[in-house]
């Protein structure tokens, strides 16, 4: 997988369950590291569902810039295709939208395929939970008690996420720092106690910023 500052995503396994005209639109929406993780994931979808009509899906993987998409049977562009749009016009990567479909007697006709497929993406993406996934440094910073209130209180109004806070002889905050803004918060903090805290970065991990749009 690239290592990148930040992408968006899915943060868990989301299911949602669309119904058109007594067809039923059964959508599985799973993160995926890489491709061999998605094939995994639709075969899996594919078992659960044996007798479905359809089990289209699409895929994006940022790594080498990867996607796939199938409109299993039914025709041509009116399946794989906008289950893939919704995921592109979603700015999302390294996730697999699998819509198995259960057909209910009514055709649909192509414009109606289309639609019932994306919302079912749709709502199957927001089931899944959108994020922001955010490469971030764990800056470590221990201050002393009379500057507790002024260091909680710039962390909350820049909008840090706090991984940890131990209260000990001192208050270090554990806290991620997206890794474009570690020098400057560092530099903040040192300035906002007057010299007086001990920062250091003890990690980098991705951290998901729940997509509130």
């Amino acid at each position: 997988m690239s290592v990148k500052e930040e992408y968006k995503t899915v943060s868990h396994e989301g299911s949602t369950v669309f119904t058109d005209r007594r067809s039923r639109f059964i959508s599985h929406v799973m993160p995926v590291p890489d491709e061999p993780a998605a094939i995994a994931y639709l075969n899996k979808i594919r078992s659960k569902y044996p007798d479905a009509r359809h089990n289209v899906y699409a895929y994006v993987i940022d790594e080498n810039n990867i996607f796939r998409y199938s409109d299993d049977g039914e025709p041509s562009g009116t399946a794989g295709m906008p289950v893939l749009d919704t995921i592109r016009k979603s700015g999302l990567v390294d996730v697999i939208v699998v819509v198995t479909r259960y057909f209910g007697g009514t055709l649909l006709g192509t414009g109606g395929l289309v639609h019932a497929y994306g919302t079912s993406a749709t709502e199957g993406l927001k089931a899944a939970g959108i994020v922001t996934r955010m490469l971030c440094d764990i800056v470590s910073a221990r201050v002393a008690y009379p500057m507790l209130g002024s260091v909680q209180h710039k962390l909350l109004t820049d909008g840090y996420i706090l991984d940890d806070t131990v209260y000990g002889e001192d208050v270090t905050f554990k806290i991620c720092s997206p890794i474009h803004t570690t020098a400057a918060l560092i530099a903040e903090i040192t300035d906002l106690t007057n010299g007086t805290a001990v920062c250091e970065i003890t990690d980098r991990k991705y951290i998901d910023k729940e997509d509130t749009q």
